[in-house]
């Protein structure tokens, strides 16, 4: 957020510019009915004079008919210019928010990971959502007032003036006294509005934190704890909400105290000509009904100014997120991807986030076919690895290629075609089963469907749901077990069949017997891939062509299982460290502890094996 608001006329010129010029058409057209609706209360106050000087006091019979057929086309005239202009700005507001929130998606669904980070989804959401509607509100309310209420406004005081110009200068008498209120009221709104829409963003994040993590809330018995924290986020955001709306409606309040000082002015003024002949009670009645229809566009138009202040910090935040930088964009020129099966290599890569150093001088290769497998403790760095291969970030120095190719020469979506991704997370859409498998694709046959779900033992535990591949998972596939998510993104990835396979964690969360169906799947997977495995359970990479050793963003050792066994050092170490009594203890996740006794060369790494291994080192 910028230190100094930007300015009324930059930010309507960036809304104007960007969404509202496309329906400029149909705007005017409104704009025109507005005008016309604004026209007819000028000569509703207008015909108050015939109606009592010729009808009420002269009696004229002929008068009475036209009076009341002229008053009759007067309002069926607006009645069709209201409507009109209503469904056309309707229309307007609409389409453009639409085409605002959608553009917004897209800005920030293509921002970087860091982005997203600093942002959380609460915020995002208020900002697609809350602030989206705000704005599509205000600019109809400033279309209106520009249009309908000054015309308004001009056609009452015009009438006003015809009547007596004296009477109508008593009236407005106070008018630029409204000047430095408004003024103070208005930066008074746009600060608290500011402070609304920040805790209205905090507001929607917890919300997405307790329903995302609604099971660890139950099992921490912290629906109390959490519910306070919503309460006192909610007081905080109704205090500046009721103070922003104050602001708003004092503008009408002041207009509200000029209008009474100019009526008794011209009470006190008028009433004496009117006493002594001077006007007639036609003229008085045709005055007061044009000063009376006035109150209200000055009303509006004050308002006006309080709810545009308040639109305004939402604006300016819609602005900045639109224009917020990406960093990580597609070459200009890209290369093409590579063909085949690649070697994928890291060559002297340094990585911070700020001060803090993730990856220092790491070299790694994984060679084309074959299975490497990172291990290492949790910060080593392993996933920051798969981050740069797939350029959900880039390096400060060094280079990472795919078969000699630069991943920063490759266009993103080439890039990111070449992988595919299983993680112990198993991240499922609230789709079908079936959405989920395809995500959108219409060239899949039920035959390479069936191959993948066979594959994926997906088809063991399909027959078992309600309605099948057409079954909605819940969210984040909460209507499936870990075991049953996991085959389902298995399924997704051999669908996809990339050249490369990232697995990070693939079976750390399951029990032994979904590990050893998803651990076979997963086999089946690999073959004819590139494939890079993250595990903290050696049983599931004793198989690898290369295991690398990793700590602090280092690589410490690499080489077969046997290798590293037999020439000692921290592998070896850890490998021993995972036994107690031969038996399998908890894996360094925390995750589960598994007690069946086996070869200590098929057991997974010990929990907490970092502090073990200090204390073993420092006797």
């Amino acid at each position: 957020m910028s230190s100094t608001p930007m300015s009324s006329r930059e930010l309507l010129g960036w809304l104007w510019r960007g969404y509202l010029h496309q329906h400029m058409g149909l705007l005017a057209i409104a704009v025109l009915f507005m005008l016309l609706e604004g026209a007819t209360v000028g000569g509703i106050s207008y015909m108050m004079q015939p109606m009592f000087d010729l009808v009420f006091v002269a009696g004229n019979q002929n008068a009475l008919v036209w009076v009341s057929l002229a008053f009759l086309g007067i309002f069926c005239f607006r009645a069709i210019s209201s409507v009109s202009q209503k469904v056309l700005l309707s229309i307007i507001g609409q389409r453009s928010e639409a085409h605002l929130r959608t553009d917004m998606l897209a800005r920030l669904i293509h921002q970087d990971a860091s982005f997203h980070q600093v942002h959380p989804p609460g915020y995002l959401i208020q900002r697609i959502q809350t602030d989206v509607s705000a704005i599509n509100q205000v600019w109809k309310a400033l279309i209106t007032g520009t249009g309908r209420d000054i015309t308004q406004l001009i056609a009452v005081l015009a009438v006003a003036v015809s009547v007596d110009w004296r009477w109508t200068l008593i009236m407005l008498v106070g008018v630029p006294l409204l000047v430095l209120p408004l003024s103070i009221m208005q930066r008074y709104v746009r600060k608290k509005a500011s402070q609304a829409r920040d805790l209205g963003a905090v507001q929607a994040t917890r919300l997405d934190e307790i329903f995302h993590g609604i099971v660890p809330i139950k099992l921490n018995a912290l629906e109390q704890y959490q519910e306070n924290r919503y309460v006192t986020s909610t007081k905080s955001f109704v205090r500046a909400q009721v103070r922003a709306s104050f602001g708003t409606a004092s503008a009408s309040g002041l207009v509200d105290i000029m209008a009474g000082v100019g009526v008794m002015g011209v009470i006190l003024f008028g009433g004496q000509e009117i006493i002594s002949g001077e006007k007639t009670v036609g003229q008085f009645m045709s005055f007061f009904t044009a000063i009376g229809l006035a109150f209200d566009p000055m009303r509006r138009l004050a308002g006006i100014m309080g709810v545009w202040q308040a639109a305004a910090a939402a604006l300016e935040r819609i602005k900045e997120l639109m224009e917020a930088p990406i960093e990580l964009v597609s070459p200009e020129a890209p290369v093409a991807a590579p063909k085949g099966l690649p070697e994928v290599r890291l060559d002297k890569v340094d990585l911070s986030y700020g001060d803090a150093k993730v990856l220092q001088q790491l070299s790694i290769v994984a060679e084309a076919g074959k299975t490497t497998a990172l291990v290492g403790a949790s910060g080593a760095g392993k996933s920051t690895v798969f981050n740069l291969l797939t350029r959900l970030v880039d390096p400060q120095a060094g280079a990472v290629t795919i078969a000699g190719v630069p991943v920063s020469d490759v266009d993103l979506t080439d890039l990111r075609g070449l992988f595919s991704v299983v993680t112990q997370d198993a991240l499922l859409f609230d789709e079908t089963l079936r959405e989920n498998i395809t995500l959108g694709r219409t060239d899949v046959s039920e035959e390479r469907l069936k191959e993948v779900l066979d594959a994926a033992h997906v088809t063991d535990f399909l027959s078992k749901l309600p309605q099948g591949l057409e079954t909605p998972v819940g969210p984040r596939g909460s209507a499936l077990s870990g075991g049953q998510r996991q085959r389902v993104v298995i399924a997704r990835a051999l669908l996809r069949d990339t050249p490369i396979l990232l697995l990070d964690e693939a079976t750390s969360a399951l029990d032994a017997q979904s590990e050893h169906v998803i651990q076979e799947a997963l086999e089946r997977l690999s073959k004819g891939r590139t494939t890079l495995v993250i595990a903290h359970r050696l049983a599931t990479i004793r198989n690898a062509d290369k295991i690398i050793v990793m700590e602090r963003g280092e690589v410490m050792d690499e080489g077969r299982h046997e290798d590293l066994l037999e020439r000692g050092g921290i592998y070896a170490d850890l490998y021993r460290l995972q036994f107690e009594n031969g038996k399998e203890v908890v894996d360094t996740a925390g995750l589960k502890a598994q007690t069946r006794s086996r070869d200590p060369r098929e057991a997974p790494i010990a929990g907490g094996w970092l502090q073990r291994l200090k204390q073993r080192i420092l006797g």
